[in-house]
């Protein structure tokens, strides 16, 4: 019998540039590297090779409601450019961690203003991202 595991939204942090983010939307963070790992390909007589893809590039889209305390340090950061350190970190189970050592922040987050609370979408484009 399977044995049910619980997750808690509470055992993911973000940090940026060493400040925890805080004020999460629903969707919080997702993480995607640019590229595969590996690419393959087929020869006219069936003959494949492997190749090993070496871009270590990926994308860290954060979710912050429009409240959150870190808006204006993230719309600072993407006016400026500045690469900083960015690390995800998921308590568990099971334990997954992503860590960058220089990301910087494409543009500001859009904005929208109506009758509820809007979100503010952040991408980082990270230059080094390693999964663990």
């Amino acid at each position: 019998m399977a044995q049910a595991t619980t997750f808690d939204a509470k055992s993911v942090t973000v940090t940026v540039g060493g400040v925890y983010l805080t004020g999460f939307s629903e969707s919080m963070v997702e993480i995607e590297k640019d590229e595969d790992n590996y690419e393959v390909k087929v020869g006219a007589q069936g003959d494949t090779v492997r190749t090993k893809i070496n871009n270590p590039l990926g994308t860290i889209t954060v979710t912050l409601l429009q409240t959150s305390p870190q808006v204006a340090y993230l719309d600072k950061l993407a006016n400026t450019g500045e690469l900083v350190p960015v690390s995800v970190i998921n308590a568990g189970p099971p334990k997954e961690t992503v860590t960058v050592s220089e990301a910087f922040i494409k543009k500001p987050a859009a904005r929208s203003y109506g009758n509820e609370a809007e979100d503010r979408e952040y991408e980082f484009q990270c230059m080094d991202m390693l999964f663990s």
